[in-house]
């Protein structure tokens, strides 16, 4: 028995469903293997294979194009037109192929391909192309060589976790600067990753990298999988990110799309050879219903190579340190989990699943851990699909992390439609720990869509408007107040709960004020709101600034406890009425009191008997506080004939209204019996 059913009883009823899909990945497997590989990801090579390489004496290009008749290859050197000696070679299984001797192109040259079939033909973009670029005049994207004299080189080994969790800094380089343009890979790794550094954090996620026509997308519209936006800047420049990136002791996880892709023909895949299915389902599964996208065929093995080792290639090529895989829910169902409530757990094994695209998930995950054994993998799932964060030969899917995306749902919902009075501890308490057994989870407060054009932050939700003309440290304002207690505060609960990883979005460390909206034609193709403005937490009189120094000293806090992560958590206090949680984790208690008026004095919570002192204060006049607490004073467990038992006792505190405290136990030997 697959060791995801040995422990979780309620699955032995699947077990027909669970170990028939880990038998279909075996079979699949050896299939693709075909006994020449001893290993999945060497098969996943079709990177130094397809495409276009050169040689010592000549250049070479390859590309699957089944359905094609005929495939020309056009240049600036050949005049873009088309050329008997620039006629690609049919080969077996619908490959092409062409030698060019090496005068006919040099670093920076475009080249497109002209490919014919039954009934038309189109300029294509090569789907293995690595750099592509847009014409700033006629709009156009064509591929280009990318060969310079002086090609950049590493210099800075991987980086790897210590004792202290993942924390990851979520970005989009292009909206990373402050000017209202569209920022650099260069201007990243000079501004952005020391602060990100500065700021706590030992991990960056970077959305948006691989080549999308239409920048309000997001990144979430591919359409050339092996080449980094060229927007931001060039290859080169991007590895020269990664590199310091290392150098400072940051991961760089790259969040990769094969969920879909662009519908784009001319410079995306979507009919490459003229034909929709050479990637994609056909009919009714072509067209993804929400998003407008081609949803590919994880059925064919073509498309399995393609994806497989576009996983490889940025591993090696890039020197990343990992993926967020975007869209995985929609991958998993038939129905791309469109209108699924996931009540049962009968709804994750009706038939309703791709066996086909669960299985293409665990060869990825396979092959990226054989490529780069430290590899980081993220699951962008919010079913609650069993087994997404579980090692493959246990009957998972082998991913190393599922995103808790119920979390900012949840705090979104709240600060939506709920009053202040409504927060209650059970409810925080349960969303924020209701998580698979045995599967490591990444922690988050908020996400990016949320943030998107038509929602709000979590900040501009606490403050609205009054946040445009009260941040300053010497206004006191009783909305701004309330909102720079609550971000605190649920910042902190998100992330002393985690059991894996904690990630926050750029700026919405600080409470960045305004949403994101990209340049397109109903905002008259504006940046402003596709930017961030961290001059807000610099300029030393808002009070974004204290906001960012509490996030720092909070990850401070969580990186000083060797394998925070893994402490266990227990919850030692809940009560609704009074809106009171408390939990420990260690040595160290977190009680929050989330009612908006109530405060409580000589409140008890119990706890393990002991001397206990403030580690971390939510109120502290630093972080934008009002300083009720004395840092000073130190808080002892207090006999209670009713509740204390198994070396537990009160701990009395003051709890003023909508602050939070850390205490660490520094002695276990205090202990009053009066």
């Amino acid at each position: 028995m697959l060791k995801l059913i040995e422990d979780d009883g309620w699955l032995k009823a699947y077990e027909p469903a669970i170990q028939g899909r880990y038998d279909y990945f075996i079979r699949k497997m050896d299939e693709l293997k075909g006994g020449k590989v001893d290993k999945i990801s060497d098969f996943a090579l079709g990177h130094l294979y397809f495409g276009l390489h050169k040689t010592e004496d000549e250049w070479v290009i390859r590309e699957w194009a089944p359905n094609a008749t005929s495939i020309y290859f056009l240049c600036d050197s050949n005049g873009w037109k088309r050329h008997e000696a620039y006629s690609m070679e049919r080969l077996d299984n619908g490959v092409w192929e062409l030698y060019m001797p090496i005068h006919a192109l040099k670093h920076g040259d475009h080249y497109k391909l002209e490919v014919e079939w039954d009934g038309g033909a189109g300029q294509r973009v090569p789907a293995w192309a690595r750099y592509v670029t847009q014409d700033p005049d006629t709009h156009i994207f064509s591929a280009r060589v990318f060969d310079p004299e002086k090609p950049f080189r590493f210099s800075h080994a991987r980086p790897t976790l210590g004792t202290e969790p993942l924390l990851i800094y979520e970005s989009h380089v292009g909206m990373a600067t402050e000017e209202e343009k569209v920022g650099t890979y260069n201007e990243f790794r000079e501004n952005i990753l020391p602060m990100v550094k500065a700021k706590g954090y030992n991990a960056i996620q970077l959305m948006a990298v691989m080549e999308h026509p239409y920048y309000g997308s997001f990144g979430y519209q591919v359409s050339n999988f092996f080449a980094p936006s060229s927007r931001f800047g060039t290859p080169d420049e991007l590895k020269a990110l990664v590199d310091e990136a290392h150098r400072l002791g940051l991961l760089v996880i790259m969040d990769l799309v094969h969920s879909h892709a662009a519908r784009n023909e001319e410079e995306g895949i979507a009919r490459f050879d003229g034909t929709y299915t050479q990637y994609f389902h056909g009919g009714d599964r072509m067209i993804h219903p929400e998003w407008n996208s081609m949803v590919f065929n994880y059925g064919k093995n073509e498309v399995l190579h393609f994806l497989l080792s576009n996983c490889r290639y940025w591993l090696e090529e890039f020197n990343l340190d990992g993926y967020r895989f975007d869209g995985v829910t929609s991958m998993l169902y038939l129905g791309h989990a469109l209108g699924q409530t996931f009540a049962t757990y009968g709804d994750y094994f009706n038939g309703a699943q791709d066996t086909d695209a669960i299985v293409y998930l665990q060869l990825a995950n396979r092959v990226i851990h054989e490529t780069y054994p430290g590899a980081l993998t993220i699951a962008e799932e919010v079913s609650g699909m069993p087994g997404i964060a579980r090692p493959i030969d246990e009957g998972g899917y082998g991913f190393d992390y599922r995103l808790q995306m119920n979390i900012p749902d949840f705090w979104i919902k709240q600060l939506k439609e709920k009053s202040d009075e409504d927060l209650k501890p059970g409810s925080i308490w349960w969303e924020t720990t209701n998580r698979r057994y045995n599967e490591k989870n990444v922690s988050y407060a908020e996400s990016h869509d949320q943030a998107l054009v038509g929602d709000k932050t979590i900040i501009f939700w606490l403050m609205d408007k009054e946040m445009y003309w009260h941040m300053d440290r010497a206004d006191d304002n009783a909305v701004v107040a309330r909102g720079m207690a609550y971000h605190k505060m649920i910042r902190l609960v998100t992330s002393t709960t985690m059991n894996g990883a904690y990630l926050n979005f750029m700026g919405n460390e600080f409470g960045h004020p305004e949403w994101i909206d990209f340049p397109r034609e109903g905002n008259g193709w504006s940046y402003k709101y596709a930017r961030r403005q961290w001059s807000l937490a610099s300029n030393g009189f808002l009070k974004y600034a204290q906001l960012q120094d509490f996030d720092r000293d909070m990850l401070a806090h969580i990186c000083s406890v060797p394998d925070f992560e893994q402490q266990e958590l227990v919850k030692l206090w809940e009560q609704n009425d009074d809106q009171v949680l408390a939990y420990e984790r260690g040595d160290y208690v977190y009680v929050f009191n989330f009612h908006p008026t109530k405060s409580y004095t000589d409140y008890g919570i119990l706890a393990r008997n002991g001397k206990y002192r403030i580690a971390l204060d939510t109120d502290a006049p630093k972080y934008g506080g009002f300083g009720l607490q004395d840092p000073e004073v130190e808080h002892f467990t207090k006999y209670d004939p009713e509740f204390s038992f198994d070396g537990k006792g009160r701990l009395m505190l003051y709890l003023p209204a909508r602050t939070a405290l850390v205490l660490r136990r520094v002695d276990g030997h205090h202990y009053n019996k009066k």
